[in-house]
């Protein structure tokens, strides 16, 4: 039923404009709102006012309204139709912002929705400021035909003009289906709410008809799969609650546009404080597993470390963090999980987070301990060289401070892609005991002395003597520090220090590149 309150000769107008905006506000109705409310979600308007600084939020199109008269829609027009769009700050600064209203129409796109959202998105676009969509939606509005798929293609299209220009993130808040599906994964990030979020192109009934197979809404497009197996999904969370805070948390460490610089605070952690923790984190065993957060952790200041992408290709962290105040992008590898190896999903999650710090300004630091490329026939026949490409390519095109550190090792064409000099890095440490080769000893030995150590009766002791020989004569810091490879081989406790002091130098970085409309990454 239609939420029009109309206007009548005696009205005062102020008034008038207050029922309008109440009638705006409860969507489509009391009843709807219980609904959201008995299944664990907010509304539109509660998820808006939640996440904006308290008192900012300006709504705009308040009252736009659909315009169909196809079937019976002429009868369900309701104020605002179904999306809250506007704008507002976040801890002050400001951002603008749309939220799916699933009580009106669950929440579906026709030509109106699709309309408030464009324009709230070039408006983002035009003030440069970031724009956070919350989506609760059944997707296109049949009843409004092509238009409904017109509007999507028009929201497409600004999330890639904003791409580069604006942070855009988004937030399931519900479902989130077929083409409505790549609006989010065109965004920078994607935070899901575990349990009443879904994000599929076809449904469980679809895939079922289509293929046999039978699998749940949530083993299909819940969080938990998109966490850690397919990586749409960059963040998730318990509650809307958390969902909306680490959205707030995140944007803390971004630019409001390519042309700004990061946020820095005031700092608060010496920014000389030295680290003798990390002597006793990291083994000096080759092989032995080590948590490489407890590393960055000890290396950051104090409790500013924000992982993203953590539940998928665990072999690689990426996330956010401070030195002295200043907002950083962190990649490294992950001992704990494969080895630390980089695999087809590693090399995706790095490239795409390298490259979005290229994007906003904000410094690389990359820690290395990486023992090569996963090996594997489905490695190999899936494509592990263009997308160890990707990474490469995210690395030579950066142009923001580049700053790495090798803590334990780093063998073959793993080195290379890891940030190394020669992909454009400005600044390349390593640790005492770090080594770096084409292969580690074991493997170089095998090759290096197969005859004689199928000769000798004492193969094994033979093999570590010979080990030894080569750590000494190639698997060690000081030759490729000897060729400038790197810039300084550092005592652990010193890396904190060193690396704040880059940071400040590097901030008046310029760099210049062959002007070209873009280049082909290998996707």
């Amino acid at each position: 039923m239609s939420q029009e309150v109309p206007r009548t000769e005696s009205a005062d107008p102020v008034e008038e404009l207050r029922r309008r905006r109440e009638a705006a506000r409860q969507g489509g109705g009391q009843e709807r709102i219980d609904r959201q409310h008995a299944k664990g979600k907010l509304t539109a308007h509660e998820r808006v006012e939640y996440f904006l600084d308290e008192g900012t939020f300006r709504e705009i199109d308040t009252f736009v309204e659909h315009q169909s008269t196809n079937f019976d829609m002429a009868e369900k027009r309701y104020p605002g139709d179904a999306v809250v769009t506007g704008r507002g700050e976040v801890d002050g600064r400001p951002v603008f912002v749309f939220a799916h209203d699933f009580t009106v129409l669950g929440g579906s796109v026709g030509e109106a929705v699709a309309d408030k959202i464009c324009k709230a998105m070039d408006m983002a676009m035009d003030a440069g400021v970031p724009i956070v969509g919350l989506n609760d939606s059944a997707g296109a509005r049949i009843q409004e035909g092509v238009d409904s798929l017109v509007g999507f293609a028009r929201i497409f299209r600004r999330n890639t003009e904003a791409s580069g220009l604006i942070p855009q993130i988004s937030a399931i808040m519900g479902p989130c289906a077929g083409g409505a599906t790549y609006s989010p994964a065109l965004t920078d990030f994607t935070v899901m709410v575990n349990d009443t979020s879904h994000m599929m192109i076809t449904g469980p009934d679809v895939i079922e008809t289509v293929t046999g197979e039978q699998i749940s809404k949530d083993e299909l497009g819940g969080a938990r799969p998109h966490a850690s197996k397919s990586g749409v999904a960059h963040v998730t969370c318990s509650s809307e609650e958390d969902a909306l805070d680490d959205i707030r948390h995140l944007l803390s460490y971004l630019p409001a546009n390519h042309l700004e610089d990061p946020p820095r605070v005031e700092p608060y952690d010496d920014p000389d404080r030295s680290c003798d923790a990390l002597d006793d984190i990291v083994p000096n065993e080759p092989k032995k597993p080590y948590d490489v957060t407890n590393v960055l952790e000890e290396l950051v200041d104090d409790g500013t470390l924000f992982e993203v992408h953590g539940g998928y290709a665990r072999n690689l962290v990426v996330g956010f963090a401070r030195m002295d105040g200043r907002p950083v992008g962190i990649v490294a590898n992950q001992p704990r999980a494969n080895a630390g190896t980089l695999d087809i999903d590693a090399s995706q999650k790095g490239a795409r987070f390298v490259r979005f710090c290229d994007a906003f300004n904000l410094p690389i630091l990359t820690f290395v301990d990486v023992p090569g490329f996963m090996p594997g026939t489905d490695q190999e026949h899936n494509g592990i060289i263009k997308h160890g490409a990707k990474l490469i390519y995210a690395y030579s095109e950066a142009t923001v401070p580049l700053l790495t550190v090798i803590t334990r090792k780093a063998y073959g064409g793993a080195y290379i892609v890891m940030g190394s000099k020669e992909l454009g890095a400005d600044v390349n440490y390593a640790w005492p005991g770090a080594e770096m080769a084409v292969l580690g000893p074991r493997g170089a030995v095998n090759i290096l002395y197969r005859e004689e150590l199928a000769a000798t009766e004492r193969t094994e002791a033979r093999r570590e003597e010979l080990m030894d020989e080569y750590r000494e004569e190639f698997a060690n810091p000081y030759k490729p520090a000897q060729r400038g490879y790197l810039d300084d081989v550092i005592e652990p406790k010193q890396t904190r220090q060193r690396l704040v002091e880059d940071l400040a130098l590097l901030d008046r970085k310029r760099a210049d590149r062959p002007p070209k409309d873009h280049g082909n990454i290998p996707l």
